[in-house]
This record gives C-alpha cells, sequence and structure tokens, in this order.
C-alpha cells in the first residue's frame, strides 16, 4: 500500500477479528435476552439440551477457526449465545425473605437482629420570611419550612434473626430472616453503631406495590439491598441488647458517611466562614461534594435535583463510570508522566479506584464502574493494539460484567453506561478524527522539524499558523510565535467538546426518554458546561477533603476554589432549568424503535469508519434515529367507549377517564394519606411523578385535556402539581377554596403554567366531547372557610348515551343525603365508592338511588383504616352490584357503551394487551 494511503487512514476500520470481545459481549448480550424471552414465556432450555448445544456450536467453532473459514464468526456467535443464555439460566436469584413476610401483617411484634446501617437524619433547616435577604443567590428557593411532627431521627437497617410470633394463647420469639428498615422517631434514641444488636417493637409491613403499567416499584429498589420490610419506632422503645462486629457493609457505610461528615464540618469551620460569601462553602455544597465525590445524596435538596434532572446533568450526583474514570484517568496519567512501567501504573490505578468506590459506599453502580474500569485497564495492559481500538477493551469490561450479574444487561445504569462508550469510544472520537480532529496534529508541530505524517490540509494549516505566528511576534513580541496556534487548538478542543457532547446527547435521548421520560432540551449546552466543570470540580473536590482532613485552614484555598465552581453551576443550572421549554416529558418509545435504534448505533460504529461516506451517513442517522425516539405516537385509546380507568395509587384516589372522541381527563392524582397543609415533611416518593405520570406515559399521552381535583386533601392532590407539569392540562376543574397552603401552592402552579382554573358548584354542567358532565355536589351555599373536609368532594356524574358514571370522592353522608334529597341521585352504570368505602360515605338511600351495576374502590392494600368496610360491601353486594378493588385487582378499566353496556378489564394490564 502506498507510503501516503498509510498515512491518510486516520481511523481504523472496525473488524471482528481486531475486537473479539467486543463482538463477544453483544452475543453474549443477545443470549441473555434470549433467556429473558423464554423465561417471559413461562419457558426453559433443558439443562442437558443446552450443555449439549454448547458443547456442539463449540466443535463446529474450533473446526471453522482451524480452517478458517469465512463463517467461523457463526459458530463463534452461536457459542456465546449459548453461554449467554446458561449464564441467565443458572444465575442463582436473590433468596426471597419468605419467613419474615409472613410476620409484615401490621402486627405488633417484639423483632430482634443485627444492625446492618445507621443514617442519622440531616437536620431540618427552617428560616423566617424576615431572613430572605440573607440567603445567597445561588440557594434561593432551597429553604423549606417544616413545623409539626418532626421527621426520623434515625433510618435503621437491620438484618433480623427472631420475630415474635403471636397465638391468641401465648406469644414466643421464632427465628426468622430478611431485612428491615425501621424509622427512629422522637427524642432520646439511644447511641447506634452499625453492628450492634437491638430489640424493638414493631408492626412491620411490606412496601407497597403498585399494580399499574410503567409503574416505579419502591419494593424492587429495597429488595436490591436485602430489605423486605419496612417499620417505625419510637425512640423510647428500640432497647441496645450489646455491641456486635460490623460487617463489611457497615465498615463500608461508615466510610461513606466519615468523608460526608468531614466535608460538612469543614462547612462549618472557622476557617471557611470568615471567606467572602462567593468563596465560602456552604452547607448546600458541602451536600453537593458529598453527592458527587461520595454519592451520599441525603442532603440535596428537591429544588436543586429537580434543576439537574431537568436539564439532563443529575448524572453529576451520581457516582458512576465518569467519576471512577475520571480519577482513574489522573492517577494514571500522572504515574506515567513519573515514567512508572505500564504494569505498576495500572496495579495502582486500580487500587486506587477501588480505594474510592469503597468510600462512595461501594453501591452497585460503583461496583460496576470498578468493574469495567478496572478491566479495561487490564485489556489496555495486555492488548498491543490498544491505542487504536479501544472498544475491545470495552467489550470486555462489559462481558465481565455480564458474565459476574447477567441481570445487569436490563438495568438503567449498565444500559446507560454501555451507551455512552458507544457514543463516544465508537461514533464520536472516529467521527472527530474524520472531520476537524485531523487537523489536531497540525496545531502541535508549528515552528517544529517537518513530519510526513500530516496530510496536505493538515500540512497547509501547519504553515499558515507559522505564518501568524511570524506575523503575531514581530507586532507583540517573540514569546507570542505559538498564540495563533493555542487559539486554533483551544478551538478544535471546542468543537471536539461539542461534538462528543452533541452524539452523546443523540444517543443518551433513548435511556432518557425510556426510563425517564425526558426529552432535555438544554442537555446539550448544560453538558458542555458540567462536564468541563465537573473535571475540575472532582480534583478539587478530592483536594479539599484530603487538606481538611489535616486542617481547616489548609482546605481553604482548594474549597473556595470549589464553591467558586459550584455557585457558578449551580445558578447557570437554577436558570436553565427555570425555562419552560427546558424540559419536556414524553413517553418511551415503542419497542420497535428502541430496537432499530440499538442497530443503528451499532451499525454507526462499523459505518463511521468506511470513509467519507460512511462519516456523512452516520452523522445523518444518528438525529434521524434521535427524532424517531421523541416523534408523537398517537396515544392508545378505545374508540367508540367512554373509558373510566381506576389508577392503583394505592390508598388514595386517581381516575383517567377518555371519552369517545379521545378526549382526556384525570380526576384526582393520589398522594400521600392525612395531610392538608404545608407542615409535613414531603416525601421523596411522588405519586403523581413515580405512578400515575408512568401510566399515562404507557398509553402514549403527552397532554391532557382536562385535570380535576375533588378536594384537597393530599391523598387525592398529592400528585397533582407533578402531573400538571408534566401533561399541561388545557384546564383544572376544581370546587370549593379551602384554606390549604399545598391548594393555593397548585392553584398558582395553575397560573403559572398557564392552565385555565374553573371553579363547579351542584348543577353546573360542562360539555366534554359528547359526554355530558353534570356536577351533583358540594351545592351552591356550601362554604369551608376551614381546612379541607371530605364533603368538599366535587362530584360528578358523567352521561354518555345510556351509559353513565358516577364519580364520588369522598363525599361523605352528609353530601349525600343532600343530593338524594335534591333528586339529583339516579341510577348509574358504575359507580367510584365514596371515601375508599369508608361507614361514613356509601349510606343505603344513596346508595339505592344510584343503584349501580358496577362499582370501584380506590384502596390500599393493608390500610389501617379498614377500607372497605364490611358493612359497605354488604350494602353494595345485597343491590347486585359488582365491587371492584384496586388492593385486590389493581388498576381496573371500565368500558361503558351507548347502548347503557359495560366491559370490566381488570389486574393492571397494559393498554395494548388484548380485550378479553
Amino acid at each position: 500500500m502506498p507510503a501516503r494511503a498509510v498515512h491518510e487512514r486516520t481511523v481504523e476500520r472496525l473488524r471482528f477479528r481486531q475486537a473479539p470481545l467486543g463482538a463477544a459481549a453483544v452475543w453474549f448480550a443477545l443470549g441473555i435476552c434470549a433467556n429473558h424471552w423464554l423465561a417471559a414465556r413461562d419457558a426453559a432450555v433443558p439443562v442437558v439440551v443446552l450443555a449439549g448445544g454448547i458443547g456442539l456450536l463449540g466443535l463446529i467453532a474450533a473446526g471453522a477457526l482451524g480452517s478458517r473459514a469465512r463463517t467461523a464468526w457463526v459458530a463463534v456467535a452461536g457459542v456465546w449465545i449459548a453461554l449467554g443464555v446458561a449464564a441467565a439460566e443458572w444465575k442463582p436469584g436473590p433468596v426471597s425473605p419468605v419467613a419474615l413476610l409472613g410476620f409484615a401483617d401490621n402486627l405488633s411484634r417484639t423483632v430482634e437482629g443485627r444492625v446492618t446501617r445507621v443514617r442519622v437524619a440531616p437536620p431540618v433547616v427552617a428560616a423566617q420570611a424576615n431572613d430572605a435577604d440573607t440567603v445567597a443567590p445561588w440557594e434561593a428557593g432551597e429553604i423549606s419550612v417544616e413545623n409539626g411532627r418532626a421527621g426520623p431521627v434515625l433510618t435503621l437497617d437491620v438484618a433480623v434473626d427472631a420475630v415474635e410470633e403471636v397465638t391468641p394463647e401465648t406469644s414466643a420469639m421464632v427465628p426468622a430472616t430478611g431485612g428491615v428498615r425501621v424509622q427512629v422517631y422522637g427524642e432520646g434514641a439511644p447511641a447506634i453503631e452499625c453492628g450492634d444488636r437491638v430489640r424493638m417493637p414493631l408492626r412491620m409491613k411490606t412496601p407497597e406495590r403498585y399494580r399499574d403499567p410503567g409503574a416505579f416499584q419502591y419494593a424492587d429498589l429495597l429488595a436490591g439491598q436485602g430489605i423486605a420490610a419496612r417499620a417505625s419506632v419510637g425512640a423510647d422503645g428500640l432497647e441496645v441488647l450489646g455491641a456486635g462486629a460490623p460487617t463489611m457493609a457497615c465498615k463500608l457505610a461508615a466510610a461513606q458517611g466519615w468523608a460526608s461528615g468531614r466535608l460538612l464540618g469543614f462547612a462549618d469551620s472557622a476557617a471557611n466562614g470568615r471567606m467572602p460569601m462567593w468563596l465560602q462553602l456552604s452547607r448546600a455544597d458541602a451536600s453537593m461534594l458529598d453527592a458527587m465525590l461520595f454519592g451520599d445524596r441525603a442532603g440535596l435538596s428537591h429544588t436543586l435535583r429537580v434543576g439537574f434532572e431537568r436539564t439532563g446533568s443529575f448524572h453529576l450526583f451520581v457516582v458512576s463510570g465518569l467519576h471512577i474514570a475520571l480519577l482513574a484517568g489522573a492517577v494514571y496519567w500522572g504515574l506515567r508522566r513519573l515514567r512508572m512501567p505500564e504494569w505498576a501504573t495500572t496495579v495502582l490505578t486500580i487500587a486506587a479506584a477501588t480505594a474510592y468506590a469503597a468510600v462512595t459506599g461501594f453501591g452497585q453502580p460503583a461496583q460496576r464502574s470498578l468493574g469495567m474500569t478496572s478491566v479495561f485497564l487490564l485489556a489496555r495492559l495486555l492488548s498491543r493494539e490498544h491505542d487504536r481500538m479501544p472498544l475491545n477493551a470495552l467489550g470486555a469490561a462489559a462481558l465481565a460484567m455480564l458474565v459476574w450479574s447477567p441481570g445487569s444487561l436490563f438495568e438503567a445504569s449498565f444500559q446507560m453506561t454501555v451507551l455512552a462508550i458507544v457514543a463516544i469510544a465508537g461514533i464520536a472520537v472516529p467521527l472527530g478524527k474524520r472531520t476537524v480532529l485531523r487537523y489536531a496534529p497540525a496545531t502541535k508541530e508549528v515552528f517544529q522539524r517537518r513530519s510526513s505524517s500530516l496530510k496536505p490540509r493538515a500540512a497547509q494549516l501547519r504553515m499558515m499558523l507559522e505564518l501568524w505566528g511570524e506575523a503575531v511576534s514581530g507586532l507583540v513580541g517573540g514569546w507570542s510565535r505559538k498564540t495563533p496556534a493555542a487559539v486554533m487548538r483551544l478551538v478544535l478542543w471546542g468543537f471536539e467538546l461539542a461534538l462528543v457532547a452533541c452524539v452523546a446527547e443523540m444517543v443518551m435521548v433513548l435511556p432518557m426518554a425510556l426510563y425517564f421520560h425526558r426529552a432535555a432540551v438544554f442537555a446539550l449546552p448544560a453538558n458542555m458546561v458540567v462536564i468541563p466543570v465537573i473535571a475540575l470540580l472532582a480534583p478539587l473536590g478530592v483536594a479539599t477533603f484530603c487538606c481538611a482532613l489535616l486542617s481547616p485552614w489548609l482546605a481553604v484555598l482548594p474549597g473556595g476554589v470549589t464553591a467558586l465552581l459550584l455557585h457558578f453551576l449551580r445558578l447557570a443550572i437554577g436558570h436553565a432549568s427555570r425555562v419552560a421549554a427546558a424540559d419536556v416529558r414524553v413517553p418511551g418509545p415503542v419497542w420497535w424503535v428502541a430496537t432499530l435504534a440499538v442497530l443503528v448505533w451499532g451499525g454507526c460504529c462499523w459505518l463511521v469508519r468506511r470513509g467519507r461516506l460512511g462519516a456523512w451517513a452516520t452523522a445523518l442517522a444518528l438525529p434521524v434515529i434521535a427524532a424517531m425516539v421523541l416523534w408523537p405516537e398517537q396515544p392508545f385509546l378505545r374508540p367508540g367507549a367512554l373509558e373510566v380507568t381506576a389508577i392503583d395509587v394505592g390508598q388514595g384516589d386517581s381516575l383517567l377517564a377518555v371519552n369517545p372522541e379521545g378526549g382526556t381527563m384525570l380526576i384526582d392524582a393520589g398522594g400521600p394519606v392525612g395531610s392538608h397543609g404545608a407542615s409535613e415533611i414531603v416525601a421523596r416518593f411522588d405519586v403523581g411523578e413515580e405512578v400515575v405520570s408512568p401510566y399515562l406515559w404507557s398509553r402514549r399521552m403527552r397532554r391532557l385535556d382536562v385535570l380535576v381535583l375533588s378536594h384537597a386533601h393530599t391523598d387525592h392532590m398529592g400528585g397533582m402539581t407533578a402531573v400538571m407539569e408534566n401533561f399541561r392540562p388545557k384546564e383544572l376543574w376544581v370546587g370549593v377554596d379551602t384554606a390549604s397552603p399545598l391548594y393555593a401552592a397548585l392553584l398558582a402552579e395553575a397560573a403559572r403554567l398557564g392552565v385555565v382554573v374553573r371553579h363547579f358548584r351542584a348543577g353546573d354542567q360542562a360539555h366534554w366531547g359528547s359526554v355530558e358532565v353534570t356536577v351533583l355536589s358540594p351545592a351552591v351555599e356550601y362554604a369551608n372557610t376551614g381546612p379541607p373536609k371530605n364533603d368538599d368532594s366535587l362530584v360528578l356524574r358523567m352521561q354518555w348515551g345510556k351509559a353513565s358514571a358516577l364519580l364520588e370522592g369522598d363525599a361523605e353522608e352528609p353530601s349525600e343525603e343532600a343530593m338524594v334529597a335534591a333528586g339529583l341521585v339516579t341510577p348509574v352504570t358504575l359507580l367510584k365508592v365514596g371515601h375508599h368505602g369508608s361507614k361514613t360515605s356509601s349510606n343505603p338511600s344513596f346508595l339505592a338511588a344510584a343503584s349501580p351495576r358496577d362499582a370501584v374502590v380506590s384502596v390500599g392494600k393493608g390500610n389501617t383504616f379498614g377500607h372497605p368496610r364490611g358493612e359497605v360491601i354488604g350494602r353494595l353486594a345485597a343491590g347486585g352490584t359488582h365491587l371492584f378493588r384496586t388492593d385486590k385487582f389493581g388498576l381496573t378499566t371500565f368500558l361503558l357503551t351507548p347502548d347503557g353496556g359495560i366491559r370490566e378489564r381488570a389486574g393492571g394490564a397494559a393498554a395494548t394487551d388484548p380485550e378479553p
């Protein structure tokens, strides 16, 4: 091959024999997917058949490789696919704590066990209204006032070994295994350390599961941490039986807590307090550093989290491949500059990354990142062509993680890590070498000995930079000869950063839409700011931490620069996140679009190395696929019927109604039970965001026509703000205005979003498509100037042809009697039972007047209120009504036809499932 052709080939073509482990990782993943597909259909490959198949394929592959047949890769692929099936089939799953689950029945029982983790609740920050001027501009909006009942002072994870078994005659401690998460309330809690044995009376409950398509399952998150049940206890009921040897998990958690505490200690130090405000590391700043460096996100405010989520830059606070890669890269670069042998550099870099992962608590993301980094470094050390073929080492890292944990293939963090690697190393870097980066060597060789390796255009650029340098030096001085080259190098670096960020964002649009339902419009510019800043913040934060271990005064200088960068970052992200268009919520793409996207990106890794035409094809394919992922699809509707779906939100209410023309209405959005004001601690789990919205997205919905609030109790209103922000309804229907701070905040949010608020009273009517909506309550003369009440409920009757639905909210007996007395209640096809089936609702005269064919009650499993009450169930049964309960059936859909017919679909079936 001519020398010039060799020099012009700046990008190596991708061949499987040059990246065998990359191909093996893909084939192994296909085998895991095949096993998952079989398991979903209750099918399995017999062990004998699977082992025999692997052996046969291995012999075929060995023979094909020995004969150098071009089809050898087919047999090799078959071996790896079969191995993937075997790994997924034979990998033992988590041990189910069956014994402990049998005691999670909400009865008070004495429990004994060993503490495996202790977390102290972060202090509550309170501020008076007249203190607003003292709040730093980068902390505005992050202070909350919390009165009323104090939150938990401790959260304990306990490995249970004995539980009290209670019978009508006796009680005795019996062995049981499993983990329970206990929140400790009140003052006077004894000093607890990880490893201590404790005894306490608990009412254990299993975490609630929401049987709705797309709903986030907190129970699965806890199960991954070894937690099977939850409970709470007063501080005076907690008894320490004795100290115990801390486990490794205790030591790792203690290391994380110790590291976080040192940063918070520096923030409270006198040395830091003497710094100017812009250079002072506040506790909020220290919490950001704790999250960024050590993975402890407990101190992050809700406002801060949402701001970074809306701009697609929340990965800053997730200890993942980025953080460990930055640390490993810095250590590796420094040791190589010291002329240390490559093998020693690799070993020491892995050791440093391991120590850092331990300080972060060694969670699953950190374990995966450490494993992939270590395998990558080892593969790079052993590969003779590692500079030209990084995908081989990265494939080895992915393969190692899949062998160790096949289930990680279906985890968002693993998929996002692999996609980021594919985007940067597989597509962006070779695309850059095909375009602007081919000129980068010219900026480094100015005024140096001529090199024949430069391509003609790059050599021309070098000559121009030298001429410009001579001209500049003649005007300014000889020291400026290389200034034009430095400026050009900076410009090329900016182009490289923009290219990498742009490609990465176009690839990451799939997991962002699939798992987080976000199309972060400002993700590209935000990450172009965040990534360089974090490259500075990470080492500066480590330097601040290390100096603070010796003396706060030593940490003042790095801490001041760190604080300045953090304040800049918070201001920039805060302003960007407040723009209305910054965050667009979208449904996840259909399966075939996601599959096509992955196949195209894999093809781009090969295509971009095939010449300029391949590079242009790649540059065209990336935005096309991103547009396909985000392209609005028709929502899943059921034309020709009036749909009423009771969404499973636990002990709360949320109904989706869809008229025959496809108009959508959501009545209530669930939420926490038993509150109406701003005094209660806001739960991190938002039912509107994690349960109701995912269900609507599973139906491919992007907007709502009408949002209805029956009344201002949080089990109806708690998730409504999130739903309003996510789906931007045209109208918000409400009834009585009451003295509720959260209700006032909801109305203010509606005004901010441009949602029209309509107030309704009994007798009002609204035409909603072909459906006639009539308001039955509250009465025109009804008033409530105090806190919300159940009788504030907006009661709606929907009429379409001969079919009708009566949606009662939480209306109780006084409202029901008033509606019956006014002659407003007539027979209906479907009744949404009032107040979750409480004995204060569904009185005999009301049910007799309504005479529903079907009834649905929204109620939480194992609720402490005893809902629905036996007498209500009896009244409905006596009237021949079919009762459906969300605690028994999950999400339940009713399809009403104009002839008065009704069809029911219970069990949380997806919207795309065939009709029964």
